[in-house]
């Protein structure tokens, strides 16, 4: 998952960082109003953390930009206010969820995959096209009955297409959701190439169909033949 914490409690924002890069995601942050608004409105994620009370402006200001621009990123507010209309004007904004600090990281973790399976997959652990199935969880891939073992970036890149299916994706938006802000989006994406190929050699080796095409000068489409 690619996830934004915006956090100013440095303690916490740590905390949570730690945990979810150590899960194997890509996370990027922001400490202020000023930094976390450019950031949503930059780049996307699949869920960002929010909490409300920030320096320079309030969290449900950002839930509101955010919600006017149309984004998809899922919204988990993670706020030491537990009133019940706090909970209702975030709700109402749009978010998807809401966890009164202090929490547990892992009910933290479970909350934020339940978002991300609700706005990609329907709910679902496990993604199925075709002959391909997927355990985002357990991270394993079949293609019928014959496993496939992939790296890290080519199961990431493989549940970025399928998320996105049908659907031409360019190089800019595959180098940002592997790599987040720190990647350097520079004409060079030899990398991307050598991950797309990769991938779609070990899964024709395996006895997928080619579902990979890629669009000139633009990016790739992963999808019905």
């Amino acid at each position: 998952m690619k996830i934004l914490i915006i956090e100013d409690e440095q303690g916490l924002l740590e905390s949570i960082l730690a945990y979810f890069t150590g899960e194997g995601n890509i996370c990027e942050w922001a400490s202020d109003f000023v930094q976390a608004a450019e950031k949503i409105a930059l780049y996307n994620y699949d869920c960002i953390l929010l909490d409300l009370g920030l320096p320079g402006g309030e969290g449900l200001e950002l839930l509101a930009k955010l919600k006017a621009m149309k984004k998809r990123d899922g919204v988990m507010i993670i706020s030491a206010r537990h009133s019940l209309d706090d909970r209702l004007a975030g709700l109402d904004l749009g978010a998807d969820d809401y966890l009164v600090k202090p929490f547990h990281l892992s009910e933290l973790k479970a909350r934020v995959s339940a978002i991300v399976r609700r706005k990609n997959f329907d709910g679902n652990n496990v993604i199925i096209f075709n002959e391909i199935k997927v355990d985002a969880f357990a991270m394993n891939i079949y293609v019928g009955d014959k496993q496939v073992t992939l790296t890290k970036k080519e199961f990431d890149l493989l549940v970025y297409f399928l998320s996105n299916k049908n659907k031409v994706v360019t190089k800019n938006a595959m180098a940002e959701h592997l790599w987040g802000d720190e990647m350097d989006l520079s004409d060079d994406f030899d990398f991307i190439y050598t991950h797309v190929k990769n991938l779609k050699k070990k899964l024709t080796e395996a006895g997928a169909a080619d579902y990979l095409r890629s669009v000139y000068g633009i990016g790739y489409k992963f999808g019905d033949l």
